[in-house]
């Protein structure tokens, strides 16, 4: 068992990893559109970013860009959810 938990824990990091950057780059990339009065990401998919395991990179990328935070939706949701992402990990992989 540990060795299968190990073997795809790599997996997961990397998937993980991915998602946060991305998530990162997506609040980035926003953030100038809105400052260019451009089309912009739908606010739906800015937390589906956190709802995939991104929570990390959305948390990092609304207070290094100054993005989305002053909307309680985010302010609310992002945390909540990478917080569940934490307690399923802690779940999984260490019990």
């Amino acid at each position: 068992m540990k060795y299968f938990l190990t073997n795809h824990m790599t997996g997961v990091l990397v998937y993980l990893a991915i998602v946060n950057l991305a998530a990162f780059i997506a609040y980035g990339i926003d953030k100038r559109r809105a400052r260019k009065k451009r089309w912009r990401i739908p606010e739906l998919t800015l937390i589906m970013f956190a709802a995939i395991g991104g929570g990390i990179g959305s948390l990092c990328g609304m207070f290094f860009w100054h993005h989305k935070t002053r909307k309680l939706k985010f302010l609310f949701c992002v945390p909540c959810l990478l917080v569940l992402w934490i307690i399923a990990g802690v779940c999984i992989f260490v019990m």
